[in-house]
Order: structure tokens, then sequence, then C-alpha cells
């Protein structure tokens, strides 16, 4: 691959390659109740959500609703070379521009958070140790959300860690009663617009 120059890009830069905001605004037009923001998310946004998660500690991530892969590359840069990375994407759209990050940690998958079980089966991965979630649960049908939250439930690993970016609290309505009352929510305010950063922790008796 190489840029509009003719230069070649390396696998490291092809990671480290941030899409357009203008390939996540077509993605909102295509299908706007799975995308909660018109533009791609801060670098501010993204280092919050890199802070909840705690990624350097991490072997197995899941990313539920990566858009364009601004927040995938983010996740990269930070995890271990032993580590995976398995996204998954409803919209055929903005999977295939995940099909351009080359970094043989991550998997790109098309499909439902609701089959987050199959899908892990699917792909040889054993349980998660931290799930991260784009999607905005305010605009899923509330029985769909149910659903992804149950399945976060039922296959995050022990002690393990579901952190959700909002821009609103309809996450915690649905999800604390599944896994408890949130640890933490802080806000992003320097980020378009303002996204809330949810914790859960799933406890050894979850």
């Amino acid at each position: 691959m190489s840029d509009m120059d003719g230069e070649s890009i390396g696998p490291e830069e092809k990671t480290n390659r941030r899409t357009s905001p203008g390939a996540f605004f077509r993605g909102f037009l295509r299908e706007p109740r799975q995308v909660g923001s018109v533009i791609p998310s801060s670098r501010f946004l993204e280092n919050r959500i890199l802070d909840a998660s705690e990624l350097g500690q991490a072997k197995r991530v899941v990313e539920l609703g990566p858009g364009t892969g601004g927040t995938t590359r983010a996740f990269l840069r930070h995890l271990g070379a032993e580590a995976r990375l398995l996204s998954i994407e409803l919209s055929p759209f903005f999977n295939e521009l995940l099909d351009e990050i080359e970094d043989p940690r991550f998997t790109n998958h098309l499909g439902s958070a609701e089959d987050l079980a199959a899908i892990l089966e699917s792909h040889h991965l054993g349980k998660p140790d931290v799930v991260i979630s784009g999607i905005p649960f305010s605009k899923m049908p509330e029985a769909v959300a149910n659903r992804v939250a149950q399945a976060v439930q039922d296959n995050l690993a022990e002690g393990g860690r579901f952190v959700a970016y909002q821009f609103r609290s309809d996450v915690a309505r649905i999800t604390d009663p599944v896994m408890g009352a949130h640890e933490s929510c802080t806000l992003e305010v320097r980020n378009i617009p303002p996204m809330r950063v949810y914790r859960w922790f799933k406890s050894a008796a979850g």
C-alpha cells in the first residue's frame, strides 16, 4: 500500500493511520442509528478510554462498534506484543474500512455484539479481559441493548473490565441491573459531542 505521493507505507504506519473524518461522516449518513457522533473520537476521549480500560495489562480485548478504527488504532498502540484485539462491527461500510488495519494482533469481525459468545468461539478466543463499547446504547432497541449487556456479562473474564463511552446515560440504566452499579463515570468535554466514559468490573461471583 502507498500514500498519495507514492511512498510505501509499512505495517506500523498502517496501524497508526487515522481514517478521515469524511469517511466517518459518510458512515453516519449511511447508518445514523449505529453511530453516536458525526465525527471520530478526539485524542482526549481516546486517552480517557485508555485510562479506564487499563489496556497495558490486558491479553484479550474486544471492541464493540469500532467505527472507522481511530480508537482501534489507539488501542493497538497501547497493547502488548502478545495481546489480541477483536473488533465487532455491524456496519459493512465501517467493517471494510477496518480491513485497512494490518496488525497481527488484530481481528476484524462483521457481526452483532449480541453474538459475542459465538464470535469469540469462531476466532478461538477465550474470555476477554476488557470489552470496550462505542455502540450508542441510546439508539438501540431496548431488547437488543439488554442482550448486548448480558452478552458482555456472560463472556467477560472474572475481574475483567467493561468500558463504554456514550453521549447519553442509557448504558448505565441498562447495564447496572446486569453487571451491578458502574464503578466509575467520567465526562470528557474535549470531544464533539462530550462523552461519558463508564466502567464496570466483573467480580469473581459475577
